[in-house]
């Protein structure tokens, strides 16, 4: 059967991943997350006391960072330079500071360069912030999500809690609203809506809903409808 890319971009914490995570399921899709690849990128910056604002210091970091994406016992785990990072890039500090990260264009140009390459073989499901409109302007299928803010800091406050994260979730709040004003208004790739892309306000529906409509698009795309 035909495989196409399905670009998912949208706020923090709207489910983005976990709509990846289900179509890759359903569909046997490689999922790639982007937003777990500038995170590791940030947590090596923040390892090394990387100056941010000194572009000399990002490219000699960049030069030794090496992001990866594995699959084990049907689950993905984001290592860095081999390491296993995926619990330790959720954290608070990480979370903070990834968004001024994923905003400078020597960052930007070194993921979206890895990002291109894994899909140039289609069959591909990958989400962030820039996806449909910067790394796969031609997929076949994008898919912008949005949710509530409330109800999007009351999942992301639980999810951290379920991973023994300890957070405020007033601190959760303050940081998504943060992200979203960096995310909307960076210079580089700002979020943005594709023209092309199909909406979808998760606020109300449920993960199995939300899954339906999108395989449904799927298909229709596939079939080049």
């Amino acid at each position: 059967m035909k495989k196409i890319i399905v670009a998912i971009d949208g706020h923090s914490s709207c489910g983005k991943s976990t709509l990846a995570n289900d179509i890759s399921h359903a569909c046997g899709y490689l999922y790639i997350s982007t937003g777990s690849m500038y995170r590791a990128a940030t947590l090596y910056f923040l390892r090394n006391d990387t100056d941010i604002k000194d572009p000399v210091a990002v490219e000699k970091a960049l030069n030794n960072i090496n992001t990866d994406l594995r699959v084990i016992d049907g689950q993905t785990f984001t290592f860095l330079n081999d390491e296993n990072v995926e619990t330790e890039i959720r954290d608070m500090p990480v979370s903070n500071l990834v968004s001024q990260v994923s905003a400078i264009p020597a960052v930007r140009t070194s993921m979206v360069a890895q990002q291109r390459k894994i899909g140039e073989k289609k069959g591909v499901v990958m989400d962030g912030r820039d996806i449909g409109t910067v790394v796969f302007p031609e997929a076949e299928l994008k898919i912008f999500l949005t949710s509530d803010p409330n109800i999007r800091a009351i999942r992301r406050y639980k999810e951290l809690q379920k991973k023994g994260i300890i957070a405020a979730l007033h601190d959760v709040e303050a940081n998504l609203t943060q992200r979203d004003h960096l995310d909307s208004t960076r210079t580089n790739s700002p979020l943005a809506k594709a023209s092309d892309a199909v909406l979808i306000d998760n606020t109300n529906i449920t993960r199995e809903e939300q899954l339906a409509m999108v395989l449904a698009l799927m298909d229709c795309r596939i079939k080049g409808a």
